[in-house]
Order: C-alpha cells, then sequence, then structure tokens
C-alpha cells in the first residue's frame, strides 16, 4: 500500500486537534485588556501543545517522506500514535485552566511521554517494514535524540510532584530540542537522490 492516504487521514487528524485547542481558549467576557490576563495559563499551554503538535507533524511528514509504502502493521501503529496526539488538547486545556497545578502537568506529562513511545514504535515498525538498510533505518540510526525525550519526559513527570513548574520547564527541554527540524532523514535523501 502505498502512503498516502495514511499520510493525508494523518494531517486532517493533526488539524482538527490544533482546531480543538485553540477552541479551548475563551473569550473573555469584558472588553478591557485586564480581562486577557485571566488567558495566560490557558494561552502559554496552547503554545507549548501548538508547538507539540507542530513537531509531530513536521517529524510525520519527513518520515513518511523515507517511506515507500506501509502495511496493516504501519496503519495501527499510526493510528496508536494519533489516539495520543488527539488527547493533548485535553490535557493542555486542564493544565491551563488550573494554572499548571500538580496533576493536570502530570498528566500532560504522560500523555507526551506516551506520544513520544507511540511516534518511536510508528518509527520502529515502518524501519522493520523497510529494512535496517533503507533509506529511513540509515537516517534515524540510533535515534539518540528520541530516546533522550522519553528519558526526560519521565524524569519531568517524577520531579513535577517535587514542582509542576519543574515539570513543565523540562517539557519545554524536550519540545525546544525538537524545534529545530530533525534533518536526518532530509539529508539521507538527498544523499540517496545523489547516488
Amino acid at each position: 500500500m502505498r502512503t498516502g492516504r495514511l499520510e493525508a487521514f494523518s494531517d486532517g487528524v493533526i488539524a482538527i486537534i490544533i482546531t480543538i485547542m485553540v477552541l479551548e481558549i475563551k473569550v473573555p467576557h469584558g472588553h478591557e485588556l485586564a480581562e486577557l490576563q485571566s488567558l495566560l495559563p490557558v494561552f502559554i499551554s496552547y503554545v507549548l501543545s501548538f508547538i507539540y503538535i507542530g513537531i509531530y507533524w513536521n517529524n510525520h511528514h519527513h518520515m513518511f517522506q523515507a517511506a515507500e509504502h506501509v502495511n496493516g502493521a504501519v496503519l495501527w501503529a499510526n493510528i496508536h500514535l494519533l489516539f495520543w496526539l488527539s488527547l493533548v488538547p485535553f490535557a493542555s486545556g486542564w493544565m491551563g485552566e488550573n494554572h499548571f497545578a500538580l496533576w493536570p502537568v502530570v498528566l500532560y506529562g504522560f500523555i507526551l511521554l506516551m506520544n513520544g513511545m507511540a511516534y518511536y514504535i510508528l518509527l520502529r515498525v515502518l524501519i522493520k517494514l523497510h529494512g535496517e538498510n533503507s533509506t529511513l533505518g540509515i537516517a534515524i540510526g540510533k535515534d539518540v535524540k528520541g530516546k533522550i525525550s522519553v528519558v526526560i519526559y519521565s524524569i519531568a513527570i517524577a520531579l513535577a510532584f517535587v514542582s509542576p513548574w519543574i515539570g513543565l520547564a523540562l517539557y519545554g527541554v524536550v519540545a525546544a530540542m525538537w524545534l529545530i527540524p530533525d534533518t536526518r532523514i532530509e539529508k539521507r535523501l538527498v544523499e540517496k537522490s545523489a547516488e
């Protein structure tokens, strides 16, 4: 099977996720700028979540540029990733509405952790389908950045019990690590076309 339908479906789901997130920002009833101050935690939560969804979309796009075909296992692994991504608006909204309280921050981190693990599973399933010596397999290599991200999420969740702000800061660190698009796949695709 080709990758086109999977990519189109994933793009649609991700677009809906972003739409749901922005709808979580309720318009204030007043008309003064001071009315917006109460929305600051919700807005910060939205910005962090928007960045995360953008990172996943970007890397998902690159991953499937290197994939030549998909099978049933890839389809299910992709659905698994989309499931965890679809929970980001709920956790993001809960976290912002409750001004970064302990349990909302912990749940948010757990969902980020599960997104990272689901992405890793999808990546491994694609590499298994295409082979370790495929464009994707060579480009990803040992995926140190992905593994470090999962470790940081785990540490952040634990440290959130000390202070939710520490957990939140570490979620921001992981986002910053991935904010610059992962160029491993792009480089490998350029190398392959030059061969």
